[in-house]
């Protein structure tokens, strides 16, 4: 088991690692849109915090060896399903032809108040 850390996306909010590599696959904690330079989230649309947080994951995994297009599962977090087609519309984009798995629920409340966070699990 390997310890991944970067600089390049935000720093663990708590106790636990950006991602840890374990047999052959990338497991990337939850990524909000905090923008790593700024330390802060300076994302106001749903759009635009959805494109933050899938270029934190994208660090992460880079950090890793792996990137997007080896993501085989993610889980989405939005704190309103009304923003479904949105945040749809971004992470299509992001991925591009990678179509991972994936599951999406909303969440009462998400750290700092974002509107989106997004897990992963990839191909190491």
């Amino acid at each position: 088991m390997e310890i991944i850390s970067t600089d390049h996306a935000p720093q663990a909010l708590g106790p636990y690692s950006q991602a840890i590599r374990a047999n052959g696959f990338i497991f990337c904690s939850g990524q909000i849109p905090i923008n790593p330079a700024a330390g802060t989230v300076v994302a106001t649309t749903v759009e635009d915090q959805t494109r933050q947080a899938i270029t934190n994951l994208r660090q992460v995994l880079e950090a890793a060896g792996s990137g997007l297009d080896k993501v085989v599962k993610t889980t989405v977090f939005i704190s309103d399903m009304n923003d479904f087609a949105a945040v749809n519309g971004v992470y299509a984009e992001m991925f591009g032809a990678t179509k991972p798995a994936r599951s999406c629920v909303q969440a009462a409340r998400l750290p700092k108040d974002v509107k989106l966070e997004i897990e992963a699990i990839a191909v190491a």
